[in-house]
């Protein structure tokens, strides 16, 4: 199984934080089929092939993903795309 552990640093209200990244997951879940869903303030992913984590800090982001032998392949696409729209929504 292959990670992915991305952590980014934010200046936004933690509430503005967490409606981004809901947003995000949002779209994401409609485009590739996630059930997601909140504890506190970690977003929890899962699908088949990858699971993995969102937690919302006050002043950070951390994506975790745990990606599926089937997945392995896509790692560095999928870490690219992480990295495009966390510059997107976080600059």
């Amino acid at each position: 199984m292959s990670q992915i552990d991305i952590r980014r640093a934010h200046a936004l209200p933690l509430k503005n934080a967490r409606a981004k990244v809901e947003r995000i997951a949002a779209a994401i879940a409609q485009r590739f089929d996630l059930e997601c869903g909140w504890d506190g303030n970690t977003l929890h992913f899962r699908r088949s092939g990858v699971e993995g984590e969102i937690a919302v800090a006050a002043k950070t982001i951390q994506v975790h993903a745990r990606l599926g032998f089937l997945l392995f392949a896509l790692r560095p696409a999928i870490e690219r795309e992480i990295h495009r729209v966390m510059d997107e929504e976080f600059g």
